[in-house]
């Protein structure tokens, strides 16, 4: 058996309830559940605060962000009780698998519907997504921080160096968004130079 990430999904997606704080206490990590729009108005708004010669290092800053915390969230994920019940049984490609699971877990979250649809192991990987943050905006910009950061992120876990220090070790250019028109999002992920 391989990854099944239909099922992977529909096992974890009620995992998603938070407690009464907000916060989901499930994949060895604390989350917190705040709504798109949260996220789409914050990353707006600060860059519509910057100077347009600045924008396009406020929009690494937050791609960079978004990395480390997708870092140090994907390892809880990955070595968490719900992910080794579920995910685990179903890994026969190594690692290869440990990322499709990483993915279908993104998608029961609810961050972004999301899955490989190239993967040239340790090297480059072709993420597509069909609803994520930030892509319900039409601003003509490629503008999924979040998915960007979280894509180098899985990358950095599963092909970099042993956690924690596999950090930065990938990046991830998003190259197609829904937020610029186009039928989904397309992120590249290249180790880097």
């Amino acid at each position: 058996m391989t990854v099944q990430r239909d099922v992977i999904v529909k096992l974890l997606v009620g995992l998603n309830h938070q407690s009464h704080d907000g916060v989901i206490p499930a994949y060895n990590v604390l989350m917190n559940v705040l709504p798109t729009e949260f996220w789409n108005n914050f990353c707006e708004r600060l860059l519509d605060a910057v100077p347009q010669e600045k924008r396009a290092e406020v929009e690494e800053g937050l791609a960079e962000g978004y990395n480390d915390c997708g870092y140090h969230t994907g390892q809880g994920v990955v070595t968490s009780k719900e992910f080794k019940a579920v995910v685990e049984p179903m890994v026969t490609e190594g690692k290869k698998d440990i990322l499709r699971g990483a993915f279908a877990v993104m998608t029961a979250t609810g961050m972004a519907k999301s899955g490989i649809v190239q993967n040239k192991e340790a090297e480059r990987m072709v993420i597509r997504a069909v609803n994520y943050y930030q892509g319900d905006v039409q601003s003509g910009q490629m503008r999924a921080y979040l998915l960007r950061g979280a894509c180098a992120a899985f990358y950095d876990l599963v092909y970099g160096p042993p956690y924690p220090d596999g950090l930065g070790t990938y990046t991830c250019e998003q190259v197609a968004g829904l937020e610029c028109g186009d039928p989904f999002g397309e992120f590249i992920v290249t180790k880097k130079s």
